[in-house]
């Protein structure tokens, strides 16, 4: 996949079917509008997205917004969907002030070669977000590309939208973010090394340390699946500050994951930790006996007497 990022002068070489957004969470209605330039590419077309860097959200309140994807992660996800070109648009004073008009005309269709467009019924765009997907058609005949307007998919009688899957995500509601989204809500990144203190009690565990600007649910324990390079794994999953081992006046956000019957070497690989079900908060435990009895409450819980087989030869990290 090709990513055009912190330029605005850039040209594709072959006609496009463009996909218009945000693109944050990648829930459901935005799968069913990246279906649409994937389609497309039967036709001979490049599958682009088109989004903003930084989000529109962050640029006009002029703070950082935690996103329900990362930038990274993003970049993945489109990845592993199958786009061929990711452009990451410079949000600024100049170019949020580009009449919509002339974005179509000259980045659109004179840049970006477009064919076809799509986008959500939704759409704003250009300075002060007059355009909209009734000016995508109205320039269609024009700049000579076709629009599909995607309507919004409805979960449960409401709108899918990314400040749902919010809503559910900071409430600690994880299958219902999982059914707005069509996949688990997850996190991901490479493997940091520890003070492997899980080890010393019998649960060898695996950490992430996320950027600020990734939205997390409640700190607590969850029950959670691991992809990594060796496959995927049945886990539970703290998010917090460790409060039992961590000391200091600020100690850090982690994701801390124990893999079910695995006892294989992840540091410094990629994993994706996959969180399904709030099982409890955190909390400070008296000590290292108290918290291992916890654990293995919280393993029973999770996994009750399924008898889970994943091994894998090696130290755990």
């Amino acid at each position: 996949m090709q990513i055009i990022s912190g330029t605005e002068q850039f040209e594709l070489e072959q006609p496009s079917a463009v996909a218009i957004g945000k693109f944050d969470g990648m829930h459901r209605g935005h799968k069913a509008l990246l279906s649409q330039i994937l389609e497309a590419k039967s036709d001979g077309f490049s599958a682009v997205v088109f989004t903003f860097e930084p989000s529109p959200a962050a640029f006009f309140s002029g703070k950082p917004v935690k996103g329900l994807t990362t930038r990274d992660e993003k970049r993945r996800l489109f990845r592993q969907m199958g786009i061929d070109v990711l452009v990451e648009f410079p949000l600024n004073e100049r170019t949020a002030a580009i009449l919509p008009e002339t974005f179509v005309r000259d980045i659109l269709c004179g840049r970006m070669k477009a064919r076809l467009v799509a986008a959500g019924a939704d759409l704003s765009f250009g300075d002060r977000g007059t355009g909209d997907a009734a000016l995508l058609q109205r320039l269609s005949g024009e700049c000579g590309y076709r629009v599909r307007v995607i309507d919004k998919v409805m979960q449960d009688g409401e709108e899918i939208s990314s400040t749902r899957v919010r809503r559910a995500v900071e409430a600690g509601r994880m299958e219902e973010a999982t059914a707005l989204l069509g996949d688990p809500y997850a996190v991901m990144g490479t493997v940091a090394h520890g003070r492997r203190i899980g080890r010393t009690i019998g649960f060898p565990t695996v950490n992430l340390m996320p950027p600020k600007d990734k939205l997390l649910p409640p700190n607590g324990v969850y029950r959670s699946q691991v992809e990594c390079r060796m496959g995927v794994f049945e886990s539970i999953t703290n998010v917090g500050t460790k409060p039992t081992v961590e000391h200091g006046e600020h100690p850090p956000m982690s994701v801390e994951t124990y893999l079910y019957g695995f006892n294989g070497d992840m540091y410094d690989s990629f994993i994706t930790v996959r969180l399904l079900s709030f099982l409890r908060p955190e909390r400070k435990f008296s000590g290292l006996d108290e918290l291992k009895e916890q654990l293995q409450r919280d393993i029973r819980e999770a996994f009750g007497d399924v008898n889970l087989n994943h091994t894998s030869d090696g130290k755990h990290s």
